[in-house]
Parts: structure tokens; sequence; C-alpha cells
């Protein structure tokens, strides 16, 4: 049960000593034979534990399949901003929502009910991360830098990529609940997917919620410009499709604020990820339409540098 999972690991991580070690302790105690790596990433401002789950599927690559490979990103700065702010941020959503679907998906597999390809998760864990100043309200930051993250959580296997925020701190999506993008890929916003939404609509029970993207979101952080968050990050970072998957709320809440978490919400985006996954692998979710993708490119080029800090390569990540 995603919900059980959730609310075992938010106990966890809401925690002054929470660490990589003792979520990697808690998926093992799911499946011993778990694939789960976790170990520290420092950076300017401190560090953080990488945590990194590869789960198995029926015909995934990793056993010599050909099924696609679908990446499950829980992107954040932190799960705590101590000792500026006591207990789990709001921020941390992003990591409890991959976490949860991880567990889930090693559950399942316990059970009988493995995917058809592999899934790849990743997150990272810092009970102690950075604020950052942001209009309207203050982000939270991350003791590595995005481009390390960058390094660190995408994995060049990758077929297709669903990441996974905090997106509250913005007027752009005023709904509480869960909103999807539009497809990222290689500097194209690209359109919606229809089969994205299918499944968004599954798993909610009501009409499906997209959110606004601007070119900038999708450049990497350290250009000097606007960004709505971080959500679309790891298109910088890779060639396969990303479509974010926003926790979002109807008023404005920073990430570095503590009581905001809403497992319902939460857990919803943990859920349809899953479903994501499923249909990904069945050959039942496409997340863009490979051939009017190609006649994009052959009509106005490439767009690839939309994934550089452009053209004077100086500024800081």
């Amino acid at each position: 049960m995603v919900l059980k999972h959730l609310m075992e690991l938010y106990d966890i991580l809401d925690h002054a000593e929470a660490s990589g070690e003792k979520v990697k302790e808690y998926l093992i105690g799911i499946d011993p034979n778990a694939d789960v790596e976790t170990y520290p990433v420092k950076g300017a401002k401190g560090y953080t534990d990488m945590v990194r789950v590869r789960v198995p599927g029926k015909n995934g690559k990793s056993s010599g399949g050909t099924t696609p490979t679908i990446g499950l990103l829980g992107r954040l700065g932190g799960i705590g901003a101590r000792p500026e702010v006591t207990g789990f941020v709001s921020d941390g959503d992003g990591a409890l929502a991959a976490l949860s679907a991880a567990a889930e998906l090693l559950s399942m597999r316990q059970r009988g009910d493995a995917l058809n390809g592999d899934v790849f998760i990743s997150t990272h864990v810092c009970p102690n991360a950075p604020t950052l100043p942001h209009k309207p309200v203050p982000f939270m930051d991350s003791p590595v830098s995005m481009a390390e993250m960058n390094r660190e959580e995408v994995d060049d296997s990758l077929d297709a990529i669903l990441c996974v925020d905090t997106t509250k701190g913005n007027r752009i999506c005023n709904k509480r609940g869960i909103a999807v993008s539009p497809t990222v890929k290689e500097g194209y916003i690209l359109r919606v997917s229809e089969d994205i939404l299918s499944v968004m609509e599954i798993v909610t029970g009501e009409l499906p919620c997209v959110f606004a993207l601007s070119m900038q979101d999708i450049t990497p952080y350290g250009n000097g410009l606007y960004h709505l968050n971080s959500i679309l990050q790891p298109s910088t970072a890779t060639k396969a499709p990303v479509v974010g998957v926003a926790i979002t709320t109807e008023t404005i809440v920073p990430g570095c604020a503590s009581g905001a978490t809403h497992f319902n919400d939460v857990e919803t985006a943990a859920r349809f990820m899953l479903e994501t996954a499923k249909a990904y692998g069945e050959g039942r979710c496409r997340f863009y339409d490979e051939n009017e993708y190609q006649k994009i490119i052959a009509l106005y080029g490439p767009m690839d540098h939309i994934q550089t800090l452009g053209m004077h390569e100086s500024h800081q990540i």
C-alpha cells in the first residue's frame, strides 16, 4: 500500500538525523535483495545522501529484455532546513513521493507483480539544507550544485523520466493536488502527452491539470534567469523525454515551510508515477510523438543549446 509506505518513510525522514542509510535499511526490509545504493555527495554548502534504487522488470534491459526503462526522480533541495526551520519541510515532498513509489515497487515485486520494464528511482536526503531567497516566497537550496545533482540523479539508461517536485511557491498553478507539465525533450517544450493525461484522470478521478512552462524553466540553473523551480532541471542533462509531476496547492507555500505536507497529495503523486510506469512498460503510454518530433527537428533544427548555460558559459551552477 503506497500510503502505508509513505507514512513509514515520513517517520524516517522527519528526523534531525535522517540519512540515506536509514532509508536504505527500510527498503531492504521490504526486499532483502533490493538493488539500493546510498552515498554522500559533497558540495560547497555541505553534503547530502544520494539514494538510488533499481527495480528490475520481467522484460527489462537489465535482464537482456527490450522494454524501455523509466526513471522516477524525486527533486528537491532538502527535506529539512535545520537549524533555521524545525521539522520536515514542504520541499521534501518530492523525495517522499519518489521513495514511496520505490517502496511500493519493491513490495509489488515481492508479491509477484513485477512490471514489464526496469524502473530507476533516485532522490537525495538532506535534513539540514540551506534556504534560498526567491519571489514570491523563499526556496529550499541544496548543499550540492544543480549540475552535480543532475549527474547523480539522471542515469544514461533512462528512456523516459518523471520528475516529482513540490511546486507550491508560485501563482502558476492554483489547485491543490498534482499537475503535470508538457513533455520536454532536448530543449523543446512539446505538446502534452494525451496518454499521461489519461493515466492522471484515472488515478485522481478528476479532470487533468497541466501547469505552464516557459523557456526559462527548462534552461539550467545558474544562468541568471528566473525559474519556476527545479522540476524540469533533469531535462537539461538527458536526451530522454521528461515530464514534471508537480505537487501543488491553492495558496503560495514556501518550500522551507514545515507542517505543509499533505499525505493525500503526495500519495497521489506516487501512485500516478507508478501507474505511468506500468503503462509505459506495457507500451500504453507515449511521452511524445516521435514522428512529429523528427518533423520539428527537420523544420527548425535542434534546440539542445537550451540545455547549456548559453553562449557565454561562465555562470555558476
